[in-house]
């Protein structure tokens, strides 16, 4: 990758990240984010009042835009880690905008459905008029002012398929609906898809940076192109036989029309849906989230499944992986197509770290 001159402020080596996340992509190299507390902030910004009421801390753009500035400025941004203004409103923004009610709770939004009758619900159509879409504008504006060269600006995680219809009609009756009502289901879910499209399409000219990629909040993403994190937890309900009749379909076509996509293989629940998604072929990379309570990301107990991965021709991100992890997983599973996560104590131990796995910066 020539270099384009596209820099950020607080991330003097954003070129060699993106070059090495553009080879990761292509199964060609290592991947290592690792941030810290930065030894001396890149400027001196004041967090925002942590006592803000609810709506204040999730809907109000000022907020936002101060708190994200104050935390970034105090980061070490190592590896391919770079600065990235989150802009999610909840997990599944796309829901939102298709008509689930939003309640504003301190870690999450909650979603409540609303398709009461399948029979007599319109078409799911995006609506630009949306308060929750104007929402979500305003805070990534508000971002997009305020970069200044410092910041990249991400897409928010859209979140897709079963997941979005659950929120939009209620995960058990969801469930019974595969049952009683395929043909419904099959529709709403490309209905959802053209959704998806439509609103990633709207937001490209705000969030298409100055080389034609873009970042995805969810996972810390780059990519040189249309780059996205799917998913569909809803998977760990369903057979693998369901996932192929309902799941796969739309999930390939979205992997097709992105130029990146990454799966969130969420939990052991999901496990058996892997041969499905190591068949799609748009599919670049898998990213793997133990659940509550067992090992996590860089623990051996999870080798062999990277392993799997890889040999399949997918990347994979280990996400949550301590520092003293990470170079036994490099060596276990190899470094070619491999993303890790790891959140170091200090700067000087991030340093490190990058100096053992071979990063110099440039």
């Amino acid at each position: 990758m020539a270099d384009d001159g596209y820099r950020l402020a607080w991330k003097p080596d954003w070129h060699q990240a993106r070059r090495a996340m553009a080879d990761w992509w292509d199964g060609r190299g290592l991947a290592l984010w690792v941030t810290a507390p930065k030894d001396r902030p890149w400027e001196d910004i004041p967090e925002p009042d942590p006592n803000a009421d609810l709506a204040t801390r999730w809907l109000d753009p000022a907020y936002r835009v101060q708190r994200e500035a104050a935390r970034h400025s105090r980061t070490f941004f190592g590896g391919v880690a770079f600065p990235m203004y989150k802009t999610n409103t909840g997990p599944g923004s796309l829901g939102l905008f298709l008509g689930a009610h939003g309640e504003l709770a301190e870690s999450t939004i909650w979603y409540h459905p609303c398709i009461d009758d399948p029979d007599t619900y319109p078409p799911l159509r995006f609506d630009p008029a949306n308060i929750w879409w104007q929402r979500h504008l305003a805070i990534i504006d508000a971002g997009l002012r305020e970069a200044r060269g410092r910041w990249l600006v991400g897409y928010p995680d859209l979140i897709e398929n079963l997941d979005t219809l659950a929120q939009l009609r209620g995960p058990q009756q969801t469930l019974m609906d595969l049952i009683e009502r395929p043909d419904w289901v099959k529709q709403k879910l490309a209905e959802i898809n053209r959704a998806f499209f439509e609103v990633y399409d709207l937001l490209w000219p705000r969030l298409g940076d100055p080389v034609g990629g873009s970042g995805f909040c969810a996972f810390n993403l780059w990519g040189p192109g249309k780059t996205a994190k799917v998913q569909c937890d809803f998977c760990c309900m369903i057979s693998p036989e369901m996932f192929r009749e309902f799941v796969l379909p739309p999930l390939a076509e979205q992997c097709q029309w992105l130029d990146f996509a990454m799966f969130h293989l969420d939990g052991t629940q999901a496990l058996p849906q892997l041969p499905n998604l190591l068949s799609i072929e748009g599919l670049q990379a898998i990213e793997w989230t133990p659940q509550a309570g067992i090992p996590r990301g860089g623990d051996p107990t999870w080798y062999d499944l990277y392993r799997q991965i890889r040999r399949a021709g997918k990347g994979v991100q280990a996400i949550e992986v301590a520092p003293h992890e990470v170079l036994p997983l490099i060596d276990a599973v190899g470094p070619e197509g491999l993303f890790i996560t790891t959140e170091a104590g200090t700067e000087d131990e991030a340093r490190r770290l990058l100096e053992q796995v071979g990063w110099k910066e440039s």
